[in-house]
């Protein structure tokens, strides 16, 4: 019991800002950690259900919403995906080989292309944000963050790393894999059917687009990059949850 508490400890503490009690960093005390990643996705779900219910109940309106909305994944996460993101945007637009896009990866600088990318990630995450005020469209966008988590913690234990050194092998080295598996195909199948039983139509959408999302980042790690890293990640997790923030809040409206 003690490895499973500790294991969610790190799991919180490394993937939020959210204050944890310090613990070691073993491989007995990590070997859990990745099954509790999805609840992460959780505590910003619930949070932008609530932002949600607050703008529409004091009359804040869509654009207060989207504009906050947008940041407060960020806060809680101290905007580690998001910095994913925008190396591996830069190191695909570098067209180079193997070996120099991973160490585009490692370069702390940014380059233009990962700031052309992130603009352009939260200008149509803002959009979709924008188109989403009912309160089923609310529940599957805090699903979508549950979701995202649970496939990048899945690849983890099913993609192949493309190094043998950093935080995301370190992870993936310690874990419980086949426990881990179970559990967050479990989470993952839940999450779908709540999706599809709150919204059949944008329910299904939703999870074949996050699904799609997995594959094309599974053949795009190993064609590109030869297996996932830490950036990679994040780079998924953020098309993951823009694919259903788009889907919830453009299709939503329409339908």
């Amino acid at each position: 019991m003690k490895s499973v508490i500790n294991s969610f400890i790190i799991a919180i503490a490394m993937y939020s800002k959210i204050p944890m009690p310090k613990v070691e960093w073993n491989r007995n005390n990590m070997k859990y950690s990745i099954c509790f990643f999805p609840l992460v996705g959780a505590v910003i779900g619930a949070i932008l259900y609530a932002w949600g219910r607050i703008c529409i109940a004091c009359g804040f309106g869509q654009v207060c919403f989207a504009l906050v909305g947008a940041v407060l994944p960020v806060i809680v996460t101290g905007g580690i995906h998001v910095d994913g993101f925008m190396d591996t945007s830069d190191a695909l637009h570098s067209y180079a080989e193997k070996e120099k896009k991973l160490e585009i990866l490692k370069d702390p600088h940014i380059g233009a292309f990962s700031v052309i990318a992130v603009i352009g990630y939260f200008l149509l995450f803002v959009a979709g944000l924008t188109q989403i005020w009912k309160k089923e469209h609310l529940v599957l966008l805090a699903l979508g963050f549950v979701i995202s988590r649970t496939l990048s913690g899945m690849s983890l234990v099913w993609f192949p790393g493309a190094k043998k050194d950093g935080l995301l092998y370190q992870f993936s080295s310690t874990a419980h894999k086949q426990t881990v598996r179970v559990v967050l195909v479990t989470i993952l199948a839940c999450c779908f059917i709540s999706a599809v039983l709150l919204s059949p139509v944008l329910g299904s959408i939703m999870a074949l687009a996050a699904m799609w999302v997995w594959t094309y980042y599974y053949y795009m790690s190993r064609k590109q990059f030869s297996g996932i890293t830490g950036d990679l990640a994040g780079y998924f997790l953020c098309l993951c949850e823009l694919s259903t923030v788009l889907i919830v809040g453009l299709l939503g409206r329409i339908m």
